[in-house]
């Protein structure tokens, strides 16, 4: 069997940010470092961090005060950036710049008034920090069959933003599905996704 390998091949730019950011603050304070949720989906990745130290954490309850926690690459919700400040937790933002850009395009079509249409997966770290930018504004949808049970009719505001990590299949038969039942939404004047990924 012959083994084709894709080049180049490795990390995404906003992983290798993630893991260099995560890095640089073990070699200036030492491993004694929380990470909300995994730095990167990806075991080996975790397990390395893990095995020097640091700690992955799904709260930032669980984080002693006045400690150091990082936020990964899949970015937080407002909520959660609150709850650190309340904890008096020194933060370390390694956020995927992609995924900042998608926060914050949330956050203007949110302030411009529209209904904003999320192409993502439930559940997902980068969905729950994107759709807590605007909470009720958001509404999430995953498949194109989802898109004829939408609430909203044709003459509402709408624009939509993808999930970084989909892949451009997924994510187009959905916004194909979108387009076609509102004709007038709009969308980012650049893709949200991440064509390394």
């Amino acid at each position: 069997m012959k083994v084709l390998l894709a080049n180049p091949r490795g990390f995404c730019a906003g992983v290798n940010m993630a893991i260099e950011c995560l890095e640089e603050a073990i070699r200036r304070v030492g491993p004694n470092i929380y990470v909300y949720h995994e730095i990167v989906h990806n075991k080996h990745v975790v397990d390395r961090f893990t095995r020097l130290g640091v700690r992955f954490v799904d709260s930032p309850d669980e984080v002693p005060a006045g400690s150091i926690l990082l936020f990964s690459a899949h970015g937080v919700s407002p909520e959660i950036r609150s709850l650190a400040r309340e904890r008096s937790l020194q933060t370390v933002d390694a956020t995927c710049p992609l995924v900042t850009k998608v926060h914050l395009e949330a956050i203007r079509y949110a302030n411009d008034g529209y209904n904003i249409i999320l192409i993502g997966h439930d559940g997902h770290d980068e969905v729950i920090g994107t759709m807590g930018e605007a909470p009720e504004s958001i509404t999430l949808v995953e498949t194109p069959e989802e898109v004829d049970s939408l609430p909203f009719s044709p003459a509402d505001r709408l624009a939509y933003l993808t999930q970084t990590t989909l892949s451009v299949d997924e994510a187009g038969a959905v916004i194909d599905a979108l387009k076609r039942r509102f004709p007038q939404i709009e969308h980012p004047k650049k893709e949200d996704i991440c064509y390394a990924t």
